[in-house]
């Protein structure tokens, strides 16, 4: 970067009569293309309220977004999701002339707002973090296909050298993630019920917090299946804590879904963490992830809600210690070579070398 902005400046709601100001401002000046995207971008089949909300004040905050870029000599808009804030970059763009990309992930684009497909073919380039949301993209927008291309996150939680698996009962499961519609703990808890029945000794730690109607359904589950002695919720764990977590765990979880709506995850980083400490890890075959987790290779990938895999491959995990650390040894090593901060990096920054700076006005 040539620079960084000395103040952050936000368009919330108190933003809102100097984006209106912005509005009237591009009005006078560009009145066609300002009338041509207030006349079409909120009337777009947007997937609920809340989204078609997002993207109509995204669209508003686009306005001063282009007239602040231009005055600030910005040469190339690059938004950090696909939804609302591509959204912008896209409104600004048009308004401004300058070329814009967008980053995809998961929950931006699954399930795709009413004018992905738009915004990919606008945008110059886009990036996404796996390869399954390329062919996602790819189809949402035939022709933007050559544009998209894939770059892995980044590892930012420094694994261990060596495992600390001990694998003796009782034996310490952990999963990992925000209490939301994709995350899969329901079938977790489910899967748990299974393993009680079997006389399997184990205690499960699940990190993680949430809106409160999807706490207190996990909660009840646990209490339906007469779990509050074996299941654990500590709430959030910070992120500099993480490590202890994963030293004091056997196997590691992650048990995602796709939702009905669509939605679902990328590759959660969680995985990539598990792996890093070499925790064996249980995971569903959602998504990107398969990207990571190959069954029999680097863990243990299993249906997604299927409560009767995922405590199966818990127990044969368990039942066979040098099996699981040989997994967890080879997961270690591709979670090495796909997320390196330093390659990543770098191809982070090609991609942005790569971009035009200025298209004409």
């Amino acid at each position: 970067m040539a620079a960084v902005a000395p103040s952050v400046t936000r368009l919330g709601a108190r933003a809102i009569p100097a984006i209106l100001a912005d509005m009237a401002w591009w009005l006078l000046k560009k009145p066609i293309e300002s009338a041509r995207i207030l006349g079409t971008i909120p009337w777009r089949r947007w997937s609920c309220l809340e989204v078609a909300g997002e993207n109509i004040f995204a669209m508003c905050a686009g306005f001063s977004l282009a007239r602040r870029f231009l005055a600030d000599g910005i040469e190339h808009i690059h938004a950090g999701w696909a939804n609302g804030p591509a959204t912008a970059a896209w409104v600004a763009s048009r308004l401004s002339g300058l070329p814009f990309s967008f980053s995809a992930r998961a929950g931006d684009i699954y399930p795709p707002d009413g004018a992905l497909a738009e915004k990919l073919r606008a945008a110059a380039a886009v990036h996404t973090n796996n390869k399954a949301n390329i062919a996602y993209l790819a189809g949402q927008a035939p022709e933007a296909a050559g544009k998209i291309r894939q770059i892995y996150n980044s590892l930012t939680l420094t694994g261990r050298d060596t495992s600390p698996v001990h694998m003796e009962p009782p034996y310490r499961l952990l999963a990992v993630g925000r209490f939301c519609r994709t995350k899969g703990f329901e079938v977790l808890i489910d899967a748990c019920a299974l393993l009680a029945r079997r006389n399997f000794p184990f205690q499960l730690t699940l990190v993680g917090a949430g809106l409160p109607l999807p706490t207190a359904l996990i909660r009840r589950r646990i209490r339906a299946h007469g779990l509050r002695a074996r299941v654990f919720l500590p709430g959030f764990v910070s992120h500099d804590r993480m490590s202890e977590l994963y030293a004091a765990t056997d196997i590691f979880i992650m048990p995602s879904v796709i939702h009905a709506s669509g939605d679902r995850d990328g590759i959660p980083n969680v995985i990539m963490e598990a792996l890093a400490h070499c925790i064996p890890v249980v995971a569903t075959n959602v998504s990107g992830i398969p990207e990571v987790v190959e069954d029999g290779v680097t863990g243990r990938l299993v249906p997604q809600r299927n409560p009767e895999a995922i405590a199966e491959a818990i127990m044969a995990l368990a039942g066979d210690r040098n099996a699981a650390l040989a997994l967890a040894e080879a997961g270690k090593a591709r979670v090495a070579a796909l997320f390196d901060p330093e390659a990543n990096t770098r191809s982070i920054l090609d991609f942005f070398a790569s971009m035009p700076t200025r298209r004409s006005r």
